[in-house]
């Protein structure tokens, strides 16, 4: 489905961001992205959709290939017609507009109206709070209702590819647990191969096929989710999971000043 190459990005044309960052997304699979602030997984989303160079980025080096097409270069209104969405992070709905009005926009692209009615259902079989919400302006939902809405959102474009950037950022936990389950769901029911940025690795890879890990633009470490949980260096040094699961930053930033992996 996905085929990211050796790719470098660059900000302003001074900072390289991306440094032979590789990776792929098998058709109807779930891929984690995986790292500290700073290494880069925004800057990948943003590479893959499109979006990079309206935050002054563009890409110096590689290939980002969809569906065997290159796909460099292409302005984000036509990767959303060709299959790809990428759900910000942050959320960033249209606050003005109610819930509904949020879904229908989602479907802007589409040229099938009439289905658009049946698809904002099943929307709400997904995420019931959205269906008593729905008439409500988006501007006053929770953080976890504006992701569910986000998330939403972007199944109306009924992409092949979903791109979720950091959905648990400022959630409640118990949310957290519900909107990952739907994003499961989601993928099991409509097809849809995703691949999500998180910093939560135990939650991410609970839902994972395959999972990557980043670091300083690139990737350091990848594998199925069993391996990358079960690797005491890796869930302690790389994924900041700790002994007793307690998160444990100031040990990983040693670790990685030690020994870096290059692929």
């Amino acid at each position: 489905m996905l085929q990211v190459n050796n790719v470098e990005a660059v900000y302003s044309k001074i900072i390289l961001a991306l440094k032979g960052m590789s990776l792929h997304v098998p058709e109807g699979k779930i891929v984690a992205l995986l790292g500290s602030n700073g290494a880069g997984k925004s800057t990948t989303l943003k590479a893959i959709s499109g979006l990079l160079s309206g935050d002054g980025g563009q890409i110096t080096d590689g290939t980002i290939e969809f569906q065997g097409k290159k796909i460099n270069g292409i302005t984000p209104d036509v990767l959303v017609k060709n299959g790809i969405f990428l759900s910000i992070e942050g959320r960033r709905v249209f606050k003005d507009l109610t819930v509904e009005e949020n879904l229908i926009a989602g479907a802007y692209t589409r040229k099938d109206r009439s289905n658009i009615k049946g698809d904002i259902e099943k929307i709400y079989e997904y995420f019931p709070k959205l269906r008593a919400l729905a008439p409500r302006k988006a501007g006053f939902l929770s953080g976890g209702e504006q992701q569910m809405l986000a998330i939403g959102r972007g199944i109306m474009a009924k992409p092949k590819l979903l791109l979720l950037d950091e959905p648990s950022l400022g959630i409640a936990p118990l949310l957290v647990k519900e909107i990952f389950q739907n994003i499961k769901k989601i993928n099991q029911e409509e097809g849809t191969s995703i691949l999500v940025v998180e910093q939560n690795a135990n939650v991410a890879l609970s839902i994972a096929d395959y999972g990557y890990i980043m670091e300083s633009g690139r990737v350091v470490m990848q594998g199925d989710p069993v391996t990358l949980l079960s690797d005491k260096d890796i869930s302690e040094h790389y994924l900041g999971i700790g002994k007793e699961g307690e998160k444990n930053y100031k040990e990983g930033k040693i670790f990685r000043r030690r020994q870096r992996i290059v692929w």
